[in-house]
């Protein structure tokens, strides 16, 4: 009784998880993952929610382009800003050599709306390109000014590249064919830290984004890309055709943001946020303000700033803010896990009596456990029904929880002593009686263990969550990496690992009060 009652709790939870979408009247404004993404991105919320009586619900730090793209198509985000060199090459994939800037603008907008029902509205005014960027003394040593130069000394130097970038077509397998480079060392990690890496000298290149605020603060050479690998980046809205037909005013009021942002200006605004910590919505609205496109009086976004202090007294001002992130992040690796055990325990269980299908099904779900996290979260958003939402996140953490616990239980119960179970049913027991009485009590640790290291690889696993605007402790985990900020760094994964400790904790306590008394 009492587990059934259970099922139909959880059951109910996940079936009412669709209810805290918001629908009517609301547009949804989405971001990848660094500053710059996030920063145009609260500048279009602002400006729709100042000029507009729509609900703007942000996504913000998604994770790389075709998450937020594919996002955009599902009609999981309205608008989002993006450049018109990663449009050519990554989405319309494009081998061919992009034009000038125009003509590129006016052939992934005509594709985009022929072929995804999105369109490229007026650029914001500035490109940020990709560049290659050499520390200063290195270049200045060897004298290095352009991208081919490096292959005169690619013994000597040590490159540390954007995750991205070490995968896109407009990234380093391009740049390697297009100039024939053979560098000595090259590492990924992620764009933010890859400065710090390079201001300790424990790298010499890097990739950068030519508006990268931090370029105002290291000592770092941009090389010239003297063969013209890169494409034109000229940054816009895209926004979904459909979302216009609704909401024709849209159109007008982002035109307003047309050619009124240059480069310098684009790259200041990202310093004020990458190095002043700023929050992002008090730097969008100084800029909307100064352009004129925002009344002095108009509602203010609430933004959070990193501001100055120890990390203790930076964790201890924000304890209100994780107890919140605590909360979702319990939530997402409560329901999967729960459902992962409803599912887990009871095909443990049919394994143990058709043994031919345990290593189909032992192996599928090792398969799955495989598959990167992030990739997995990202094969969810197509989905009906899933998206960029907790039920995605659910989802994922939910088939990564099932092989510990499906094997668990098929061993648990396997290894029971043969010889009690044959005294069982000398007394006369039946299979379900022997199962209930018997294998199941002395299986209980077996599982347990399989359980508590679900629920483990779950709390952290959902970190990820943040990448698809599920919430949860990776939040600011996220952010911090991309301001390359420890203080935030730290404020997602002190609690995150006191939380995966705690839950181990309370579990193996569970354990000892279900186990049979010895």
């Amino acid at each position: 009784m009492r587990l059934r009652r259970f099922q139909s709790t959880v059951l109910l939870l996940v079936l009412a998880l669709p209810l805290f979408a918001e629908s009517g009247g609301t547009v949804t404004v989405a971001s990848k993952a660094f500053t710059e993404s996030r920063l145009l991105a609260e500048i279009m919320a602002q400006l729709i929610e100042a000029r507009t009586d729509l609900t703007v619900e942000r996504r913000m730090g998604l994770g790389g382009t075709m998450v937020v793209f594919t996002a955009l198509q599902e009609g999981e985000a309205d608008i989002y800003p993006d450049y018109t060199g990663t449009g050519w090459s990554i989405v319309l994939k494009r081998e061919e050599k992009a034009p000038d800037p125009l003509r590129t603008f006016l052939t992934v907008r005509r594709e985009y709306e022929r072929r995804f029902n999105i369109t490229w509205l007026d650029p914001f005014g500035f490109s940020n390109s990709y560049a290659v960027a050499v520390r200063e003394p290195v270049a200045e040593r060897l004298g290095i000014t352009r991208i081919s130069d490096l292959n005169e000394h690619a013994g000597e130097l040590t490159a540390g590249w954007s995750l991205e970038f070490l995968n896109r077509e407009d990234g380093l397998p391009g740049l390697r064919s297009h100039y024939g480079l053979r560098l000595a060392e090259s590492r990924g990690m992620e764009h933010g830290l890859a400065y710090e890496a390079i201001r300790a000298g424990e790298i010499d290149l890097i990739d950068a984004y030519t508006t990268d605020g931090k370029l105002l603060k290291y000592p770092l050479r941009l090389l010239e890309d003297d063969k013209n690998f890169f494409p034109p980046y000229e940054c816009a809205p895209l926004v979904r055709l459909e979302t216009l037909e609704k909401h024709p005013e849209l159109k007008s009021i982002l035109s307003e943001l047309a050619f009124r942002i240059p480069a310098e200006k684009m790259q200041k605004l990202n310093y004020e946020v990458e190095e002043a910590g700023r929050p992002f919505a008090d730097v969008a609205r100084s800029f909307l303000l100064e352009e004129g496109l925002l009344e002095a009086d108009s509602p203010q976004t609430s933004g959070e700033s990193i501001g100055g202090g120890t990390l203790g007294e930076f964790i201890v001002a924000r304890i209100p803010v994780t107890f919140r992130l605590i909360g979702e992040h319990l939530f997402l690796t409560g329901v999967a896990v729960a459902l992962a055990i409803l599912i887990a325990v009871p095909l443990g269980i049919y394994l143990t009596r058709n043994e031919r299908f345990s290593g189909l099904v032992i192996g599928t779900t090792g398969v799955i456990q495989t598959i990167p996290s992030l990739a997995l979260l990202a094969f969810m958003i197509p989905i009906p029904g899933f998206g960029l939402s907790m039920r995605s996140a659910i989802a994922a953490l939910f088939l990564y929880a099932l092989l510990p616990i499906v094997r668990n239980t098929f061993t648990g119960i396997k290894e029971v002593d043969a010889d009690l179970i044959e005294a069982a049913e000398g007394m006369g027991l039946k299979e379900n009686q022997i199962l209930r009485h018997m294998q199941l009590p002395l299986a209980i640790p077996t599982i347990m263990a399989g359980v508590r290291t679900a629920a483990v690889i779950s709390v952290g696993v959902a970190t990820l969550a943040a990448f698809i605007g599920a919430g949860g402790l990776g939040e600011p985990i996220l952010t911090g990496l991309q301001l390359n900020e420890p203080r935030l760094i730290m404020a997602g994964a002190i609690p995150a690992a006191l939380l995966a400790l705690s839950v181990d904790g309370l579990l193996g306590l569970a354990d000892r009060l279900l186990a049979p008394s010895r």
